[in-house]
Parts: C-alpha cells; sequence; structure tokens
C-alpha cells in the first residue's frame, strides 16, 4: 500500500519507521512543516514533505497523527483534492462519527490509537471502525499487526485504550526508572542497573504473552513462602503500589475525557 502519515512528531515518525522496517511492499510518506526534523527517515526509504497535499491523491491510506486543533486546518487543506479514500486517525479524543462528518461519506474513516513502540514493531495499535467499512478497517488492522498487536475494540473504549496503550508506556518507563534507581541504591552502576530492569520487564511481557495466562500465575511461579519475592511485593503493596498505578490510570482517563 502507499501509507500518507501526515504529522510527523512522534508518533508518526514512530509508525513510519516502523512500517519501513517490519512491514514488506509498503510506500511511506510523512509530511511536517520543518521536514529537517525527519530527514533521517529518508535512509529507510521514506519520503518526506513539507507539503501535506505531496503526492496524496496516490495513498491508499491516510494517516493522521497530528493534534485535535490541527484537524480542521489540515482537512481543509487535503478534503479538495481527494477522493475515497480511507483516513485513520491517532488524534485523541476524535470519534469516529466526529471524523465521518467532517471528512464526508465519500471518505472511510477508522480510529487508531498506536504507540512509540511501533519503530520497534512492539505497538499495541488499538483499532475502531464501523461496520459498513470492514474490508478498509482490515487492511488497516493487517498494516499495523506487523508493528505489534492490533485489536479492534469497542469505540467508546478507545479513549481508555488510549491512557491504557499510549500512556501505558510512560507508566511503565516510570516503573523501569524506579527499578533502575533502586538497583543503584543495592550496588549496581546505572547501566547494568538499566540492562536488567528492561530485560526483567521484557521477559515478564514475554511470558505473558506467550503464554496467555493472568500475571499473579507468573507471580506464584518465582514467590516462595518467606522468600526475598513475597517481602519485596508485600512492602511494595503496603506502600499502595498496586493502587497507585490504578489511580494514575484512571486520572488519565479523567483528563483525556475532561473531566
Amino acid at each position: 500500500m502507499k501509507i500518507h502519515i501526515i504529522g510527523g512528531g512522534n508518533l508518526g515518525v514512530s509508525v513510519a519507521v516502523g512500517i519501513a522496517k517490519f512491514t514488506q511492499n509498503n510506500q511511506v510518506t510523512v509530511t511536517r512543516r520543518n521536514v529537517a526534523n525527519i530527514k533521517h527517515l529518508e535512509g529507510l526509504g521514506v519520503t518526506i514533505s513539507s507539503d501535506n497535499k505531496h503526492d496524496i491523491q496516490e495513498a491508499d491510506v491516510i494517516i493522521l497523527t497530528i493534534k485535535p486543533y490541527q484537524v480542521d486546518t489540515v482537512l481543509a487543506e487535503i478534503l479538495p483534492i481527494i477522493s475515497n479514500k480511507t483516513i485513520a486517525s491517532a488524534v485523541s479524543g476524535l470519534s469516529i462519527e466526529a471524523l465521518q462528518n467532517k471528512i464526508g461519506k465519500d471518505h472511510q474513516a477508522i480510529r487508531i490509537m498506536p504507540n512509540i513502540a511501533a519503530q520497534f514493531g512492539a505497538s499495541a495499535t488499538c483499532i475502531s471502525f464501523q461496520e459498513g467499512h470492514n474490508v478498509e478497517g482490515q487492511k488497516v488492522v493487517a498494516l499495523f499487526e506487523g508493528l505489534g498487536t492490533a485489536p479492534v475494540i469497542d469505540e467508546k473504549l478507545m479513549d481508555a485504550a488510549t491512557v491504557l496503550a499510549a500512556s501505558g508506556t510512560a507508566f511503565a518507563l516510570r516503573y523501569m526508572r524506579a527499578s533502575m534507581q533502586a538497583g543503584i541504591e543495592i550496588g549496581f552502576d546505572w547501566k547494568t542497573a538499566l540492562a536488567i530492569s528492561a530485560q526483567t520487564v521484557k521477559g515478564a511481557a514475554e511470558m505473558l504473552m506467550e503464554e496467555q495466562i493472568h500475571p499473579e500465575q507468573l507471580i506464584d511461579r518465582v514467590t516462595t513462602p518467606q522468600g526475598c519475592t513475597i517481602a519485596g511485593l508485600s512492602e511494595m503493596e503496603s506502600h499502595g503500589f498496586s493502587s497507585s498505578l490504578i489511580r494514575g490510570i484512571k486520572a488519565a482517563l479523567k483528563k483525556i475525557q475532561g473531566k
């Protein structure tokens, strides 16, 4: 496919890199006002341009990775010159219905929420689309399955998916930073502590995804009676480890919903 990404910020660049590295036979164009910041993408075969309309008529899928306040301006720029396009939006808070109303019935609105791990083929990209757009929706799903996982979800959960999958990247990294800091306190240099923490998190995630079981079942495997693991877990929970994370995720969701 020919994929046209409007918005060359962190997310747009991550998606472009992921497509270039982990999918085949796809051509990618990324547009951004200041192309100097995305010049490196050319080394991956990605076309870059400061013009949002650059060859957009040839695109099979247009991906919007822009800010909500930019949507109307960008659509006003591109809609007069395109027809029958699949427009996949990663714009926070913009519903499929609202996007469809903006782009008209000649186009197909898809809602996506990837995260910046797309550039490593490890994004959790949640996708929603209307029943009448199953064919176009499944093409987008197939594209993002090459960049990690791509579950199709009910659109009413998309704000929650934004928090759990996109903001969740920052939450996971904050845990790893704390783990690294603890590693320094117990004797490691920061590079070694970071390497151990990162690999441990990666290993835990891979076990969960491979075995498809509840996390507690894996926790039980490394938690022996009167051992150091249960002592550490009990101390963390006494200081609100799980509850703090849950409260943080809920707070982020309230923020995105404007509550």
